[in-house]
């Protein structure tokens, strides 16, 4: 199987492990509030664009080819730990937009909480070092009002990255699922079939089940995916106030 040079599958095991999360694609719309005109900045892994709005989808850049505050509202899904210069790019996506930018992304504090953990440490402890730290994302939206909100993880959740087979471990033990998944291609062949073997064994003892057995029933997790909605504090150019820089407001 011919890897990306993220560590990825190729295009045909995306389509058919990874597909957009309705849950997860309902909360980016409801984020969206009523923006119209949407910039869809670095389509990740998997495409979360709204097809009922009029969106421009571009890569991520220190300079946008917009003028000041042309979009209602800008969103990137699970794509920042490909941004060169995450900052810059963040403060550019805030100029050409007048409303709110929101953020699907992974908290990498919360990578490791996962069970695969306990199987496969040296692929959730990569997987985490990608992926910047809600504080930066934070900082780098200073002026803004700043939430993140995890989002729960289906149980039949269709986007499959590790945690989304948090009550179906045996899908890990699939080629095909790793394969879709860029957190497996971050480590050595070695290491891959180590973690498979140790989940195996952990599957066929019953000890998985012993230890986690209860996930099989729960219809959602708290894992690692969470939603960052920036707001601006500041008026809308119709209102012709002044710009008010009060902070920056946090919750987790």
């Amino acid at each position: 199987m011919t890897r990306t040079t993220d560590g990825s599958a190729g295009d045909a095991d995306h389509r058919q492990h990874r597909r957009p999360e309705p849950a997860f694609a309902r909360a980016v719309a409801k984020a969206l509030g009523d923006a119209r005109t949407v910039l869809d900045i670095g389509a990740g892994t998997v495409p979360y664009t709204p097809t009922d709005r009029d969106v421009r989808t571009v890569e991520p850049g220190a300079d946008l080819p917009f003028a000041d505050d042309t979009f209602d509202a800008a969103m990137t899904t699970f794509s920042l730990h490909e941004w060169d210069h995450l900052e810059r790019g963040l403060a550019e996506v805030r100029r050409v937009t007048r409303g709110p930018i929101v953020v699907l992304t992974f908290d990498p504090d919360r990578i490791e909480r996962s069970w695969l953990a306990e199987y496969a440490p040296e692929v959730l402890a990569a997987d985490a070092r990608r992926h910047p730290a809600l504080p930066r994302i934070a900082d780098a939206l200073v002026g803004d009002t700043v939430t993140s909100t995890p989002l729960p993880i289906p149980f039949t959740c269709v986007d499959g990255f590790a945690e989304a087979y948090y009550a179906r471990p045996e899908r890990l033990l699939d080629p095909g699922v790793r394969q879709a998944d860029p957190a497996w291609g971050l480590v050595d062949e070695f290491t891959v079939r180590r973690s498979v073997a140790a989940l195996r064994t952990a599957l066929e003892s019953g000890e998985w089940d012993r230890r986690h057995g209860s996930l099989r029933i729960r219809p959602t997790y708290e894992g690692s995916v969470v939603l960052v909605t920036a707001t601006p504090n500041r008026p809308r150019p119709a209102d012709h106030g002044c710009t008010d820089r009060r902070g920056l407001d946090t919750r987790s």
